[in-house]
């Protein structure tokens, strides 16, 4: 036999025996109340009350999308709510989605409105870059609606509040 395979061989046995080692200690570490096909303990994360905060990201121009994220947005705001537990909610709108905002195309902005005087720990921004382009396309100043706050970058946006641990969602 050739001696590079034969070494090979050795050195795979010994890898598993190390495996088979580790497994036989961490079963011996649980203790005597584990038994084979219990089931298994479900950990949660900590709680983090006080401190639960969601971007959400709007980037196309259709009211299905639209209302989805808005729903989202209340539905996760009624759940806190319901627990007695803050949260921030802020909803990015850019490239296409701007028209989510827009004062003049938006076909959610009745709803935006209503949201907003019930749920006042949502955020709506703009992208001023989205903006500006669309003013330049199409020649004319671009209203948004008065709940709209303007951002630099949409997405920079994005980045930035998920630099800081915020949620995302895409819906």
């Amino acid at each position: 036999m050739n001696r590079s395979f034969i070494v090979f061989t050795g050195a795979a046995f010994f890898a598993l025996a190390l495996v088979v080692n580790a497994q036989v200690g961490s079963s011996a570490q649980m203790g005597a109340s584990a038994k084979v096909g219990a089931p298994a303990k479900i950990i949660t994360a900590p709680s983090r009350e006080g401190s639960h905060r969601l971007a959400v990201q709007v980037d196309v121009n259709d009211p299905v999308v639209m209302n989805l994220a808005l729903n989202n947005m209340s539905n996760v705001a009624q759940h806190y709510s319901a627990t007695g537990q803050k949260v921030e909610i802020e909803l990015v709108a850019f490239g296409p989605g701007l028209h989510m905002l827009r004062d003049d195309t938006s076909p959610v902005k009745a709803r935006i409105k209503s949201m907003s005087e019930s749920m006042p720990e949502l955020v709506f921004s703009a992208c001023g870059n989205t903006q500006e382009n669309m003013t330049r396309a199409e020649g004319k100043e671009i209203p948004l609606i008065s709940q709209a706050k303007v951002v630099k970058s949409g997405v920079v946006r994005l980045m930035e509040l998920q630099e800081r641990g915020w949620s995302y969602l895409r819906p």
